[in-house]
This record gives structure tokens, sequence and C-alpha cells, in this order.
């Protein structure tokens, strides 16, 4: 039998998609294996988003077809080259878009009789969620993502996604409901809801913004510890979500809200909704006791002035975000922000972006020694190689915040909320004792 390995690259949302890649597979009889070294053929599922992504994507196709394998390339590299990936590497076998993965069986059997080369790509994506493939997770954890629509209207100036992935699509209240309780039959206690703008859901299927009712409908699952909101809008933030943030007894008081900048002028040449994000957060921050808000920032965005500059990071110093990234402008064709001039040297963004690091970390070691002596609960993840237990508050993400170590001989189950003590503290992580 044909032995199919996948990889997968990027975000969270793109992992979904390998997972739905990895159930239509095995549902339709094929081995598939995340050992690509045993793999007959290899499904590279790509990252298109920025520059280094790409170029990490590309490394892997290379190496796969070095290694002799034939590869299939999907996701947003070849949605985004579309015609023009088996010219730049002719090793690969087939090119599937962001939109077309269940397509995949057909190409692989073309694969298998002989066929050179075979592309399915929409040249319009139109992202609508396969319901009917029974996804396969690849990582089983504490923690699973669930992806409660996909694509997006917004059309911020240096952003590609709409054009690989389409429209704003919403999933149904009740299929996403569905899937969470087929997770914590599982085992998972905490779902992360993911979407490119997750405050946007609803309002397509039914015609106003529904994450609210969403989270509603998700708290009444029976056995579930948390329910995570990321990549929301701030055009979208208003009193109904914060209300329901607040009263919710399994949302977790975190919210993930990419500001992007703060000078009125950055933020109207990026395309992004001119407000007094001052006065947002701390709005944010009174409806929800102990809110954690975790931001991202663009630094060198073309235009970018010393004094837009400076405004940002004032901004940052005073707000004092809970969580932040900071991320280099990457210039991306068919985007509005391609063509803009100046465009800023990579010298002066790498620049920035650590100045601005440098900042956080030291606003991010003064919150975490404010927990030290408080009793924190916290969901345990794992064990790391130096025998700690390794678990997060509700004020973490996973992967992209921070961890809690504990030194303990006591038994613990993944999964599970402990109460912890807090007795260290440094830039990013926590220590702790369970009590």
């Amino acid at each position: 039998m044909t032995k199919i390995g996948i990889i997968s690259h990027g975000c969270a949302k793109n992992l979904i998609d390998s997972e739905l890649i990895f159930g239509l597979l095995a549902g339709k009889g094929y081995e598939v294996s995340l050992d690509d070294s045993s793999a007959d053929i290899v499904i590279i599922n790509t990252c298109s988003f920025i520059c280094d992504a790409e170029r990490e994507s590309i490394k892997s196709i290379l190496e796969q077809t070095e290694y002799g394998k034939k590869v299939i390339v999907t996701g947003c590299l070849s949605q985004k080259h579309a015609g023009g990936l088996k010219e730049a590497i002719p090793e690969i076998k087939g090119a599937v878009g962001t939109t077309d993965f269940t397509k995949l069986p057909e190409i692989i059997e073309a694969v298998i009789a002989g066929k050179d080369y075979i592309e399915c790509i929409n040249a319009e994506p139109d992202y609508i969620y396969p319901e009917n493939i029974a996804r396969q997770q690849i990582t089983m954890g504490a923690s699973s993502y669930i992806k409660i629509a996909e694509g997006c209207n917004y059309n911020c100036g240096y952003c590609v996604i709409p054009r690989l992935r389409g429209k704003y699509h919403s999933r149904s209240i009740e299929n996403i409901v569905s899937e969470a309780k087929e997770l914590v039959k599982k085992g998972v206690s905490e779902i992360i809801l993911i979407a490119q703008d997750t405050s946007y859901y609803g309002i397509d299927l039914y015609q106003k913004p529904s994450l609210t009712v969403l989270l509603e409908e998700l708290n009444k699952i029976e056995n579930l510890s948390w329910i995570r909101i990321m990549y929301t809008h701030p055009a979208m933030i208003n009193d109904e979500l914060l209300n329901a943030v607040a009263a919710l007894d399994k949302v977790v008081k975190y919210i993930d809200i990419p500001l992007q900048h703060s000078h009125p002028d950055m933020l109207k040449r990026m395309n992004r909704p001119v407000m007094d994000y001052r006065k947002l957060v701390k709005h944010m921050r009174e409806k929800i006791p102990n809110l954690a808000v975790r931001t991202a920032f663009i630094t060198g965005y073309p235009g970018e002035t010393e004094e837009e500059f400076e405004h940002l990071y004032n901004f940052i110093k005073d707000v004092k975000f809970d969580r932040l990234g900071v991320f280099m402008y990457s210039r991306e064709k068919d985007t509005p922000s391609y063509s803009m001039k100046p465009q800023i040297n990579a010298k002066t963004k790498r620049e920035r972006q650590k100045k601005l690091m440098q900042l956080q970390q030291e606003i991010s070691l003064q919150r975490n020694k404010k927990f030290i002596g408080k009793v924190l609960p916290c969901i345990i993840e794992g064990f790391s190689d130096n025998g700690c237990v390794v678990a997060r508050t509700q004020y973490d993400a996973p992967e992209v915040d921070g961890v809690v170590n504990i030194k303990t001989k006591e038994a613990v189950v993944p999964g599970d909320i402990e109460n912890i003590k807090i007795t260290g503290a440094d830039i990013y992580d926590l220590s702790g004792i369970i009590v």
C-alpha cells in the first residue's frame, strides 16, 4: 500500500487543515503518517503569509524532493503561486489550493498511476469548512483548536489572506458545539477558538455578530474546563462580548486582539480601524476584572516615521499589555502596501522590533512578579525534559505565551486544572508548587 506522509507548516488554522487532510485520506483507506521518512508520497501543507514562512515551506519542499519523495504541495504557497510553482520546482508532482484539498485523493491516485503533474487550484478561493470530514488530530493534549470560520472580509494593507482564503464563512453553532463535545470526550480540557477574526463570527450566517451566542452554548458542555478566544478585531469588540467573557465561568479572562499600530496616520495607511486604542483597552479591562490582553504590532510598515514609531513605543509603555508580539513588516505582492513609498529598510525594521520587545520584556517581568505568592488555577500540559511539570495559567495561550514550571512528586494528569502557588517569575514564565 502507498504510504502518505504529511508535513504541516504555519499557524494553528493551517494545522487544522492538515488534520482534515489526515482524516480525509485515512477515511479513504490510505496509510497516513507524520513520519515522512517511510512515505512514498509526501503532502506539504504550506504557509505563505510572510516571506520567512514562505522560505520555510520552500525549504521543506526541496528537502523532500532531494530525498526522492513524490511531493504534493497544498495550502497558501500553492494558492499564492498558482501556475508557477511547477515551473519553479519541477520535481513536484501536484499542487492543491487552500480550498481544494478535498481533491487530494484524486491527485494521489494520478501520481500513483504515473502522471507527471496535476494541479487543482481555484483562482478565486472560497473556503467552506468540510463538515463531512472527520478531523484526525495530529497533536493531542490538554488543549485543542477549533476553527469557527475561514476567510476574511477585511482588506488590511499588509495582508494576503483574503486573496489566499477568500471571503469570510462561519461554521454553524451546532457543528462547532458538536466538534467541541467530541474533543472533550477524547480528553481535551481547553478549546481555543480561532479564525481570521473570531469576533466577526456569525454575521454571514445569522446576520449579526454571534460569538457571544457561541460562547454561551460552549459554556454548557460538561467536563470542558476552559474556552479561549484568539484573533479578535478592535472594530468588533462590544459590551455584549465583554459581558459574556466576564460572566461565563469557562471562558478564560484573556482576549487576543492584534492592534498592529497606534498612530492614527499609520492605522489609516494600514486600512485598520482608526480608534483610540488606549480607551478601548481601558474599557476592556474595566469590564473584565483581571483580564489579560494579548496583542501584536508591526514595525517598518511603509512610511512609518520616527514620530509614528515613538507614538507606538509610548503607547505600549503606557498601556502595559500582558502579552505582546512584534513583527517586522513583510512586503507581499498583491497587497495595497506593496507599492507604497517609502519602504523601510530591514535594519530599521529590526532595530524598531528589538526596541519594542525590550520594552515589553520589562513590562512582562514586572507583571509576572505580581503573581508571586498568589494561587492560580493552572492547566497541566505535560512534563519537561528536566522532570518539571509544565502548566499554564488562564492568562497564557499555548505556544505563544508563557508557562508555569512546577517541581512536584505528586501524580498529575495532563488536562487537569490544579491550584498552583506562584513562587518565582522571569520575563515570560512562572514557577510554582501545587497546593
